[in-house]
């Protein structure tokens, strides 16, 4: 971007970056573990700050929204608009500012919640996922604020403290309340760019569904020396059964699981096989294993965008302590998510998922399979005027081609937006592939968070015409 190109809102943001990072810093000190009941409190601090900043700033009619869920949560979602651009299109900007836990904490370098600096980096949980990228959005509406006194299109915000738990909330205040949210155009940052440097629009997310199984066996604990040979073992029968929901290959052997796969296109392909990717440092440096696995027969960006996946995360139950303790737990529980992809539903899949774990149940043991929740994966067609402005505004400030690429993770948020508002998402992400989202020593490059603001802003300022 040439200095006669740079408008009166990004120069406002270049002379305020200090400003910025001191208040992203601020508010990554807030531990707003959605998941964690003793962190309630912590995450609706987060929302109060965010909607006070969101008021000062200048958005009006900002309100705390508590949802009555069916989990039991209570973390309020956070509106805010300014909707005097009259005769330009509205953008519904998202985020979220819940965060995963930190765990392992012993793997950290420095504190989860006290960010700190290294290598032109921000540590600290929630740097990227996500409120360092949201709070770009915030910023940038700062930014056109302070230096024009308008925003060159209307805007309304919609932030959720319920991301990392399943986004029950959002999702039925977007299903009941539709005309809260009218707008043209959803504008997401929670995505990553291909590489450092290459501006990057993701058009692609898989779906998932995350559940439960329940195995139970004797009514209470039994000791093993007594009972063991005749008393059914619940951690035993997951073990068979989750042995069984994969082969050896990767492929997935739930009947009918793949009856709805689509594939993706030829051109699709052909451009995924350009882009700037080596499996070799994919391996190294973001897997770090001794070998890739997986479905056998695809690439692994074929295999982590465009093709369906099983993974177990945990089976908690029985005795996990230190020592020994000889006991057959009356019950355990494996926690079983399944990825999805274009022309599957998450429904479907389920009900084939659970008939398929019902039948495998051993002798002796009864089963609860429960689904947890769920999101439909979806493909965003790229031949509509915001992805070209985005387009557009990238390369004003990245100096290089946008590259389009599918996520293999999901954000049920876009499909409830395609569905109820009936309206596409613009998958603006700034984080990178070695970010460590979910993991110790998460990071967001500072670069990417000043350059991101510079984006929000010319992309607002491109639609706008």
């Amino acid at each position: 971007m040439s200095t006669s190109d740079v408008s009166a809102a990004v120069s406002y943001s270049q002379a305020n970056q200090p400003r910025f990072l001191a208040e992203l810093k601020s508010l990554l000190r807030i531990p707003s573990i959605s998941t964690l009941p003793e962190h309630e409190g912590d995450v609706r601090h987060a929302a109060e700050v965010l909607a006070a900043e969101l008021k000062r700033i200048g958005m009006e009619h900002v309100e705390l929204i508590d949802v009555p869920t069916k989990g039991g949560l209570n973390h309020p979602l956070v509106y805010a608009d300014w909707l005097h651009a009259e005769g330009k299109p509205t953008c519904l900007a998202y985020g979220h500012y819940d965060v995963q836990p930190p765990d392992p904490l012993d793997e950290w370098i420095s504190p989860p919640f006290e960010p700190a600096e290294r290598d032109g980096n921000i540590y600290a949980r929630g740097a990227v996922d996500d409120k360092g990228q949201m709070y770009i959005h915030v910023k940038a509406l700062e930014s056109l604020l302070a230096a024009d006194g308008k925003l060159p299109l209307n805007v309304r915000v919609i932030l959720e403290g319920e991301e990392e738990v399943g986004g029950e909330s959002i999702a039925s205040f977007v299903r009941e309340h539709p005309e809260r949210l009218k707008a043209d155009f959803a504008l997401i940052s929670d995505t990553e760019m291909f590489a450092l440097g290459l501006p990057t629009l993701c058009v692609g997310l898989r779906g998932m569904i995350y559940t439960e199984i329940e195995a139970r066996g004797a009514k209470t604990d039994l000791h093993s020396g007594i009972y063991g040979g005749a008393a059914p073992n619940p951690f035993i029968a997951l073990a068979q059964i989750i042995a069984q929901l994969k082969d050896a290959s990767g492929r997935i052997l739930i009947p009918g699981f793949y009856d709805r796969v689509a594939t993706p296109s030829a051109a699709e392909l052909a451009a995924w096989e350009k882009l700037p990717f080596n499996e070799e440092e994919y391996r190294r440096t973001e897997v770090g294993s001794p070998v890739l696995t997986g479905e056998s027969g695809y690439s692994v960006l074929e295999r982590t965008w465009a093709r369906p996946t099983l993974d177990v995360h945990g089976m908690p139950g029985g005795f996990i302590g230190a020592g020994a303790k000889t006991v057959i737990p009356a019950k355990a529980v494996a926690k079983v998510s399944m990825r999805l992809v274009p022309e599957m539903t998450a429904a479907e899949s389920f009900e084939r998922y659970k008939a398929y774990v019902e039948s495998l149940a051993p002798s002796g043991i009864t089963l609860d399979v429960r689904l947890i929740h769920s999101g439909e994966p979806l493909v965003i067609g790229t031949a509509n005027a915001y992805v070209q402005a985005a387009t557009e505004a990238l390369h004003e400030v990245w100096h290089a081609e946008t590259v389009f690429i599918r996520s293999g993770g999901s954000i049920p948020i876009v499909g409830d937006f395609e569905r109820h508002l009936k309206i596409p998402s613009i998958m603006m992400g700034f984080g990178l592939p070695d970010d460590n989202l979910h993991a110790p020593n998460e990071k967001f490059h500072l670069a990417n968070f000043y350059r991101g603001i510079e984006s929000v802003i010319r992309f607002f300022e491109t639609v706008g015409k």
